[in-house]
């Protein structure tokens, strides 16, 4: 089966953008500051001196630190490696090891350091097909006696394991492509197949997912954007996918039957999940940047209509500088979506109306970046 993009899928978007890198500069945190010269400015806009100064005040920012002491020795954050909040229902007291691990890579927490030298220890013995117990960390108790539920519970978990390895810059890892390419496959299979379009069945009172629907999930997607390798490898199932993911999202809810019980997906992605009013401004903000931001690194983005109208409204609250200021900003946006909780906000603290602005002024400068747009900088 061969999705196409629905008729004025495409929407006009600039393909100029100006980046404000004093502002920038002068307003943001640590991880922003430096992330602004690494990753927006120009080649040689600051000595390599200035750029690592940047990079070692990350050491002593609140955002990060707050999340590095919370790491036990055994390289695990919260006693889980899933969990987006603190959810007494499930066993989980505080955010697992892979949001927490991801959300330093995006805090730009130095890369050798120890945290993410235990962490990758474990992620990589996750991606091994470790059949170890305690790999199975939050749902040893829900999977015990239930091998169906147990494949389905380490085969997400290889996923997320995926998803943040790739992030970390391990794409050309042999354990990684091979582990990449067995998802892309399985997802792929499911794409082609007439479950894409018509992926539930009823059971009882309730919508489940098809036991062999494999649709993509947030951490499959993660992965895929960060492996441009694979990307190319796999051109055709990267369009196929950037086409379903420009599709609007089923707005039934489902389950999904793992074993004998049936558990409540946040983690599947089966269509745009944007939600947006006539006017392009999003429900959930954050949640927004974070699937534009991962459609752009896919090439997808112009196929999606929600995201680029969302997208282009956002660049209309842009004063002539770049800067994202929209009318009566209270308060930094807030996610109702925990799945972007690494992601948004990098600036954790922001007092000054400039603080408030500076995260998704500087997601959409990345953005743009991300997209080959012309850049000009102020």
């Amino acid at each position: 089966m061969t999705l196409q993009p629905r008729p004025g899928a495409t929407l006009d978007l600039p393909s100029e953008h100006r980046i404000p890198l004093t502002w920038l500069l002068q307003n943001a945190g640590p991880s922003i500051r430096y992330r602004t010269y690494r990753e927006l400015a120009p080649e040689g806009f600051a000595a390599p001196e200035v750029v690592e100064g940047a990079h070692q005040a990350i050491n002593e920012s609140k955002a990060a630190l707050a999340v590095v002491k919370k790491q036990k020795d055994n390289g695990i954050w919260g006693g889980n490696l899933l969990g987006l909040a603190s959810t007494p229902a499930q066993g989980i007291k505080d955010v697992g090891t892979i949001p927490q691990y991801r959300r330093l890579l995006q805090l730009e927490w130095p890369r050798a350091s120890r945290p993410f030298k235990l962490a990758d220890r474990v992620l990589f013995r996750l991606l091994s097909r470790d059949e170890d117990p305690s790999l199975l960390f939050e749902f040893s108790k829900a999977v015990k006696t239930d091998a169906a539920a147990e494949e389905w519970a380490r085969g997400m978990m290889r996923e997320a394991a995926s998803s943040a390895l790739a992030e970390a810059g391990y794409g050309e890892d042999p354990r990684l492509r091979g582990s990449g390419h067995r998802i892309a496959s399985a997802i792929s299979q499911f794409l082609r197949s007439p479950l894409a379009e018509k992926p539930f069945l009823r059971s009882g009172a309730q919508t489940v997912l098809h036991p062999e629907a494999y649709p993509p999930s947030w951490y499959s997607v993660a992965m895929l954007a960060a492996m441009p390798n694979l990307q190319r490898e796999r051109a055709g199932f990267t369009e196929r996918l950037g086409h379903y993911l420009a599709q609007p999202a089923p707005k039934k809810t489902f389950v999904l039957e793992v074993g004998k019980k049936t558990v409540r997906p946040q983690h599947l992605i089966l269509g745009d999940p944007i939600e947006a009013d006539a006017k392009g401004l999003p429900k959930d903000l954050p949640l927004a940047l974070h699937y534009i931001e991962l459609l752009s690194r896919m090439g997808a983005l112009e196929w999606a209509p929600v995201a680029t109208k969302v997208l282009g409204r956002l660049l209309k609250d842009c004063d002539e500088t770049g800067v994202w200021r929209p009318k009566n900003l209270r308060s930094v946006p807030k996610t109702g979506n925990k799945i972007s909780y690494h992601y948004f906000p990098l600036q954790t603290d922001a007092k000054t109306a400039e603080g408030k602005e500076a995260d998704v002024t500087f997601r959409l400068a990345l953005i743009a970046k991300v997209l080959g747009w012309s850049l000009s900088y102020t």
